[in-house]
């Protein structure tokens, strides 16, 4: 009993399949009998008539892209607008082969309406897609921003291409289309809501690309943090320190907090304090500094730098030294700095200009003879008892 039921379940399969294959090739349940031999003509001749189709609309296709390619100065085309008159040329090729199948299957006439239609409007989000990029570069190089502005209007671009090109094409085959962007909305409304710091970044990426108050390539100096800029995603902004090491900033804060962009102009200042002794000259030690300054591959010659007296302290003259560098230096400015300073003190020693340290002198009148006599200290010395000793503790005591 058992193997009589596994033999009827499979033949039950072997006969579906056998319905299912005369219904793919045109038959019907309705028949009597069913005509193989028929259906299998029917079947060839329509395989035919498509391959017949195909090879024309081929032909044609062939024929247009070898005018094209052989007529570009004819009809003034570069190599970018005839890659776009052949990618034209491709899609209609390949929405007329699929309409042509079609018609041939009997595909009730309402559906290859909606085909064609639908195929219409693919194209032309498609050509909107093709040329949006350049079209996008022309703008922003209009305008001088950035890249990464760019490749996020290409990104936003193409997002809004793809989802109007879908709701046009479904809206052809009877969809719901206002329903469907109904609770896309509801929806991103919820997601908006449990991503609200996601959110907060992604607008401060924007505002961040749109204001280019600093770019990838910049050195900036972000919450005590000093580095140069080598990413702006929409979430977030790495900078990349002297020491190599990549700190990430959410964009949010970046757009919140002081920025400061050391590399936005042609040259920057810094300045180092050096200190001279009371007793050497000032003008002498000017000019031992800027001659210093002149001879650095460094620093510019304009604008000028100058060595000037910040301050007149306890343990010597201080000069504060200001000078001017381009900004791919910033980067190396300790080491720049460090050196300077170094420079700046071997010109000292050879100039005989003292630097000065913390110390203490001594200024002893000149009448006095040396060494000065000094007085020793007189000592008496004294034997206490026990027994004294505490008679003394118990009067206090009393007291």
């Amino acid at each position: 009993m058992a193997i009589a039921g596994i033999t009827d379940f499979f033949q039950e399969i072997i006969r579906d399949l056998h319905t299912s294959l005369y219904l793919a090739i045109g038959g019907s349940l309705e028949e009597d009998s069913r005509d193989w031999t028929s259906r299998a003509v029917e079947w060839v001749s329509t395989s035919i008539k498509i391959l017949i189709l195909l090879a024309v609309l081929g032909f044609f296709y062939w024929l247009a892209t070898y005018i094209i390619n052989h007529n570009k100065a004819r009809f003034r085309l570069n190599e970018r607008r005839a890659k776009i008159v052949r990618s034209i040329l491709r899609y209609m090729w390949v929405v007329a082969s699929l309409i042509a199948i079609m018609s041939q299957f009997n595909f009730e006439p309402s559906t290859v309406k909606a085909t064609a239609k639908a195929s219409i409007w693919a194209g032309i989000y498609y050509v909107l897609w093709a040329s949006s990029g350049h079209i996008i570069h022309k703008i922003l190089q209009h305008y001088g921003l950035n890249a990464s502005i760019e490749q996020l209007l290409k990104n936003i671009f193409s997002v809004l291409v793809l989802v109007f090109g879908l709701a046009s094409v479904m809206a052809q085959f009877g969809f719901d289309i206002v329903s469907l962007v109904a609770g896309l909305g509801i929806a991103g409304l919820a997601v908006g809501f449990a991503a609200q710091s996601t959110l907060a970044n992604f607008i401060a990426g924007i505002t961040i690309l749109i204001e280019q108050s600093f770019e990838v390539g910049d050195w900036v100096n972000i919450n005590d943090k000093e580095g140069r800029v080598v990413l702006i995603s929409l979430r977030t902004t790495h900078i990349l320190t002297r020491d190599n090491i990549t700190v990430i900033f959410p964009n949010s804060n970046v757009a919140s907090t002081e920025v400061t962009n050391l590399t936005s102009k042609n040259f920057i200042r810094f300045d180092i304090r050096m200190r001279i002794a009371f007793e050497d000259d000032i003008d002498t030690a000017r000019e031992v500094i800027l001659k210093v300054l002149t001879d650095s591959d460094v620093v510019l010659n304009r604008p000028e730098t100058s060595a000037t007296v910040a301050e007149v302290g306890e343990y010597g003259i201080f000069f504060i030294v200001r000078f001017w560098v381009k900004p791919a230096s910033v980067a190396r400015m300790p080491k720049i700095k460090e050196g300077l300073q170094e420079n700046i003190k071997r010109a000292f020693d050879a100039a005989n200009i003292s630097t000065p340290y913390p110390h203490m002198r001594l200024l002893m009148p000149k009448d006095i003879d040396y060494p000065i006599a000094t007085k020793p200290f007189a000592t008496t010395t004294q034997l206490v008892s026990k027994d004294s000793l505490l008679d003394k503790a118990l009067s206090k005591d009393d007291k």
